[in-house]
């Protein structure tokens, strides 16, 4: 089995996208027990141990596969403004997905900043670059402002899907 290196730092004008750490935590568990992030990806709020799990996957993907998911952070102050990047999540979804999939979730004082677009097009960039070309998202069919997202990033034809017993709707792009 290759193990592969750590996430890459990626930089844009105002932000830096890093890999996740422990000590990400506390921020991460804040950000997914707001009612604004959770409402449109699961309903409900996700629990410490949840958003730890999750940490920890998102270090591991980078280990396995060589591509993961960043911390957002605001470059000027280090904040952690969400997570965003590469999932190899093998959900349980209808259809299945077959390729890599990009989610990104921004904490709500980041929400309608352009923050969410930036950190996206550095993520693609570096992704495309490394011959990650084909991707999908899912969203979920109320989320009229990630759905404008995925349109202007070049995620197109949605298809519907059930995930959680709860309709979805999965785009792909190149």
């Amino acid at each position: 089995m290759t193990f592969h290196a750590p996430a890459p730092t990626l930089t844009t004008e105002r932000l830096v996208l890093r890999g996740h750490h422990p000590d990400d935590l506390d921020a991460l568990a804040a950000m997914w027990g707001e009612p604004a992030v959770y409402a449109m990806i699961g309903g409900k709020p996700r629990s410490r141990e949840d958003v730890w799990i999750r940490l920890l996957r998102s270090i591991g993907c980078w280990a396995a596969f060589g591509y993961g998911a960043w911390v957002v952070c605001d470059r000027s102050t280090g904040t952690v403004l969400g997570d965003i990047g590469l999932l190899e999540s093998r959900r349980a979804i209808t259809p299945e997905l077959t390729v890599p999939e990009m989610g990104w979730t921004l904490a709500p004082a980041a929400h309608g900043k352009g923050y969410a677009a930036e950190a996206m097009r550095a993520a693609l960039e570096w992704a495309d670059g490394r011959g990650i070309g084909r991707t999908c998202c899912i969203i979920d069919p109320g989320n009229a402002a990630s759905i404008r997202l995925a349109g202007k990033l070049g995620y197109r034809a949605p298809v519907e899907g059930i995930y959680h017993e709860r309709p979805i709707l999965i785009f792909h792009r190149g």
